[in-house]
C-alpha cells in the first residue's frame, strides 16, 4: 500500500468522522474524497490501517473510526497550523483589547476560546512568582487616603485603598512613588519584601511613617495570591458531546471542577515545533481524562502559564490548534502592553 495514500485515507476517515460522528465506509471515502482508486483498493488500505491500530470497527459496523493512535498520526502530520480568518482575528482583538484588568482579560479569553472551538476552554493565571514589577502608582484620594496600584510585567494589576498615618501633599507622594519605583522596577514580585527591607534611598526622614505604610501595602499586593489557579468556560459544550463518551462524563466534570488534575496536566504539557501541545485520549496520564483530548500552548513573557481546550477525541484538531495558538498570541501581546 502506498504510504502517501495510506495517510490520505486516514486523513479522510478522521475528517469525515469528526464531521459526521458516524463510522466511515470505503464507499463514502471514494465518493467524497476523490482518492483516484477503487472502493476495493480503499477497503484494502483500511484493512492495513486497522491492522496497524490506526482505525477500528465499532461494534458490528462496516465503517471505521480513528483510534487514539490514528488521531496522533493525523495530528503529527499537520505540517503547519492554519491561520484563522481575518474576521476571527478581528473578533479576538476586539474582545481582548476591551478588557479592563487581568481578571477581565482571563474571563474574556476563556469565553472567546470556548466559542471559537465549541469545547471547554481553560486558562492558568500567569505565575505571579515569576513576574516582575513594571509600574507603581499612588493616587491621593483624600489627605490621608491613597489608592496603591502595583502593575506586574505579566499584566497583573493589584490595587487597594489604604489610610496613611499622616497628611501628605500630592508632590511629596509623587516623590515617594518615584523613589519606590526606582527601587523596585524589574524586581521579581517574590523579592519585593526583601528589596524594601534593604531600604529605599532618596526619601527624607519626615515621611518615614508614610513610606512604611506604602511599603507594607506593596508587600501585601505582591504576594502571589493567584498562583495555581485556572478559569474555565464552556462545560456545557462537553455535556452536549455525551455521545462521544461511552461512559459517564461525571469523572471528567469532577476533574475540571477540582482543578488539581488540569493544573498538573497543563504544567506537564510540552510544546512541539509548531508551538502547540496535544494530548490525545489514553496519552493523558489521568484516568478521568482518558476519553478526552487537550490542546494547549503557553502564553505571557515566559510562556509558563497555559491556555487551551479540552474536548472529546473526535475533535476538529486543525481548527482547534489554530484557535488556541491565535488566542495565546493576542493574549501575550496584551499582557506585554
Amino acid at each position: 500500500m502506498s504510504e502517501v495514500r495510506r495517510l490520505e485515507v486516514l486523513r479522510a476517515i478522521v475528517e469525515d468522522y469528526v464531521h459526521s460522528r458516524e463510522p466511515v465506509g470505503s464507499k463514502a471515502l471514494v465518493e467524497r474524497h476523490h482518492l483516484g482508486v477503487s472502493s476495493a483498493t480503499i477497503r484494502n488500505d483500511m484493512a492495513a490501517l486497522e491492522e496497524e491500530g490506526l482505525i477500528v470497527a465499532p461494534h458490528t459496523s462496516s465503517g471505521r473510526i480513528p483510534t487514539d493512535k490514528g488521531y496522533r498520526l493525523f495530528v503529527d502530520r499537520i505540517s503547519d497550523v492554519k491561520p484563522l480568518s481575518a474576521a476571527e482575528r478581528r473578533a479576538i482583538q476586539t474582545l481582548l483589547d476591551g478588557a479592563d484588568d487581568l481578571d477581565d482579560v482571563m474571563d474574556r479569553t476563556v469565553r472567546l476560546l470556548s466559542q471559537l472551538t465549541n469545547q471547554v476552554a481553560v486558562i492558568q493565571y500567569p505565575h505571579l512568582g515569576r513576574a516582575r514589577v513594571r509600574h507603581i502608582e499612588f493616587v491621593l484620594l483624600a489627605p490621608r487616603q491613597v489608592l496603591v496600584v502595583l502593575i506586574a510585567d505579566n499584566g497583573t494589576v493589584e490595587q487597594r485603598v489604604i489610610r496613611l498615618p499622616e497628611d501628605i501633599a500630592e508632590a511629596d507622594l509623587a516623590d515617594l512613588r518615584a523613589a519606590l519605583l526606582g527601587t523596585l522596577a524589574g524586581t521579581p514580585l517574590s523579592e519585593v519584601g526583601a528589596k524594601l527591607a534593604a531600604g529605599v534611598p532618596g526619601v527624607s526622614a519626615e515621611h518615614a511613617d508614610v513610606l512604611q505604610a506604602l511599603c507594607t501595602e506593596l508587600v501585601h499586593l505582591s504576594a502571589p495570591t493567584r498562583d495555581e489557579r485556572i478559569l474555565m468556560a464552556g462545560t456545557a459544550n462537553l455535556a452536549r458531546s455525551t455521545g462521544d463518551f461511552p461512559l459517564s462524563i461525571s469523572p471528567i466534570l469532577e476533574a475540571l471542577e477540582e482543578q488539581v488534575v488540569m493544573l498538573r496536566l497543563l504544567s506537564e504539557m510540552q510544546q512541539d515545533a509548531r508551538g502547540i501541545s496535544v494530548r490525545i485520549g489514553s496519552e493523558n496520564p489521568y484516568n478521568s481524562l482518558s476519553g478526552t483530548s487537550v490542546v494547549a500552548t503557553g502564553y505571557g513573557p515566559d510562556s509558563s502559564a497555559k491556555v487551551g481546550v479540552l474536548g472529546p477525541t473526535r475533535m476538529d484538531y486543525p481548527t482547534t490548534m489554530a484557535a488556541v495558538r491565535a488566542v495565546a498570541r493576542y493574549l501575550s501581546r496584551i499582557l506585554a502592553g
